[in-house]
């Protein structure tokens, strides 16, 4: 089951933390675009073996300190055939060593269509009469519920016959997050309210042995007010904080999405990690030939900093 293999590594690795790989060719230091300009051309061909090459280096950076990692698929498919060939790669590298992958797609839809898009990233895809194949085959994916039960079912149903889990949607971190999911509803609960208890519905058929669901929920970082208030609803759905570091979010802010026991909740940063070697604390410690350094030197501080602000709310 998906919620317990990752609270297993959360526990060995003692980090409540996953490092986003959402890759710009400007993140990638210049020997390795130059290298794989030079090799194939300044090209999709050309910027997809940089990326590649560039998560490679960052995974070998993390894979002993972190529980998983995040790739948010429009950072591949805008690098059309040759990014998605590279976003599966990734994820099949990271595998290898050891790691969790959550797609990062807020894929849906309704019937046969929300089926289509869980087969390929959870399930198998069908070839024959008796003959199934995976695809990407990751180990969750981030979803969206604005179609309600039917958007989920599928996805839900895939998360039972093949152990795997989602993150549904319930309050971002963008800024007009609260354009839609702020708004009251006539029972006068917000809509990321409405959602959140809809999250421990589904939940409750796909639950572990720690007792939360492999059915869990996207919180941004940049609300905690609002985080505080979706803990106490979603009593057994883990919580995925994106908007740590580049967006804003601190530790002391993502912290309100964790439980009592120290779990509940996994972090994501993204940006702060693939371009620490940029960053004013890094960059006059860590040479751009050794950007992956960097960012595991980051990825070691926000394992820290996360660690030592949710236990410092236990007291």
């Amino acid at each position: 089951m998906f919620i317990d293999t990752l609270i297993d590594k959360i526990k060995e690795k003692n980090n409540p933390s996953v490092v986003g790989l959402d890759p710009k060719i400007e993140y990638v230091p210049s020997f390795i675009k130059e290298e794989m300009f030079n090799k194939y051309g300044r090209n999709l061909k050309g910027v997809s073996e940089a990326i590649l090459t560039f998560n490679k280096y960052i995974i070998d950076a993390v894979y002993d300190i972190v529980p998983a990692i995040k790739p948010q698929l429009a950072y591949y498919e805008m690098y059309g055939l040759e990014g998605m060939r590279v976003f599966a790669e990734t994820c099949k590298y990271a595998k290898q060593k050891g790691l969790l992958v959550i797609a990062d797609g807020k894929r849906n839809d309704i019937g046969s269509t929300a089926e289509a898009y869980s087969a390929a990233y959870l399930g198998k895809t069908l070839i024959d009469e008796g003959i199934s194949e995976p695809v990407f085959d990751v180990d969750a994916l981030t979803v969206n519920p604005f179609l309600g039960i039917d958007g989920i079912k599928p996805f839900i149903t895939d998360c039972i016959n093949y152990g795997k889990g989602i993150f549904v949607i319930v309050k971002t971190s963008n800024k007009s997050s609260g354009q839609f999911q702020d708004v009251l509803t006539m029972e006068s609960k917000s809509m990321y309210e409405v959602v959140a208890r809809y999250v421990e519905e589904w939940g409750q058929y796909v639950k572990g042995k720690y007792g939360y669901s492999s059915v869990g929920a996207v919180v941004g970082a940049t609300y905690p007010n609002q985080a505080k208030i979706l803990r106490k609803i979603l009593k057994s759905s883990y919580i995925l904080v994106p908007g740590y570091g580049a967006q804003g979010g601190t530790a002391r802010d993502v912290a309100h999405s964790f439980n009592y026991d120290g779990l509940g909740a996994i972090v994501n940063a993204s940006r702060s990690i693939m371009c620490a070697y940029k960053s004013e604390q890094w960059k006059d410690t860590y040479s751009e030939e050794k950007f992956y350094e960097a960012s595991r030197a980051e990825a070691i501080r926000m394992r820290d900093d996360i660690n030592n602000a949710v236990n410092g709310s236990k007291i």
